[in-house]
């Protein structure tokens, strides 16, 4: 019963810190840098969603435009407004969250993964232990480096794919796995194995690394481009700006 009382408190304890430290955290110039990516995030969200319906409005236009000529005006009217309906319930119903869930993630275009990761990452901190929360704030940084490089980065290829499965898989089991745990066990070392803060800091840190290699291989790619083109110029055109 006392040990039971005990973990209360500790959890009592850990809630109050975790709420005046994200209360510090939001009036931090990093917090304020957070706070403009999600609305960044959210005017993405909105515009996807407006361009859907805007697509929707303009195939049930289609449709009533090629009914009419065979049936009568009010029956493809109809019918187009039926359509109408039903597309728009399905891009509403196919949303992305408000809350920047791991439906976010998964569902992310490669161009705005990056993003989506940083506000994701920001909704997790709440809880965090100081060093964990050290490493989620550079692994912000990072992705916001990030964006502009998946934004060019072909869909299809290999790298796309290790780099989505490093944010959008990875990252969030880590965190999950570490919430998982009680907050009253979080911190202390069981049966041999370390303390699941430390293998959450571990795990960031790891992941860090590699959202590290990755962005230096994709400057690199990106670097070997613009000197393969511009060997090209020099092979085609002389000094003169003659062509050879």
């Amino acid at each position: 019963m006392i040990e039971r009382a005990r973990s209360v408190a500790a959890g009592f304890a850990d809630v109050g810190l975790t709420q005046a430290e994200e209360l510090l955290r939001r009036v931090s110039p990093e917090g304020r840098a957070q706070a403009r990516r999600e609305r960044e995030a959210r005017a993405r969200r909105q515009r996807r969603l407006l361009v859907r319906v805007v697509l929707a409005a303009a195939a049930s236009l289609l449709v009533w435009a090629l009914l009419a000529i065979a049936v009568a005006p009010a029956v493809a009217l109809a019918v187009a407004a039926a359509l109408m309906l039903l597309l728009t319930a399905l891009v509403l119903i196919r949303a992305a969250p408000r809350a920047p869930g791991r439906e976010a993630l998964a569902g992310a275009a490669l161009p705005d993964l990056a993003a989506e990761a940083a506000v994701w990452l920001a909704a997790q901190r709440r809880g965090l232990p100081p060093p964990a929360l050290r490493l989620s704030e550079a692994m912000a940084h990072r992705l916001e480096t990030l964006a502009p490089r998946l934004a060019q980065l072909d869909p299809r290829s290999p790298a796309a794919a290790q780099v989505r499965a490093l944010i959008a898989v990875e990252l969030p089991d880590l965190v999950d796995g570490w919430r998982a745990v009680p907050i009253s066990l979080r911190g202390s070392a069981r049966d041999g194995a370390p303390a699941p803060d430390l293998l959450l800091e571990n795990g960031l840190r790891l992941l860090d690394g590699e959202l590290a290699r990755v962005d230096s291989q994709l400057g690199r790619g990106a670097l070997d481009g613009i000197a393969v083109q511009g060997r090209y110029l020099e092979l085609k055109y002389d000094a003169d700006g003659e062509l050879r």
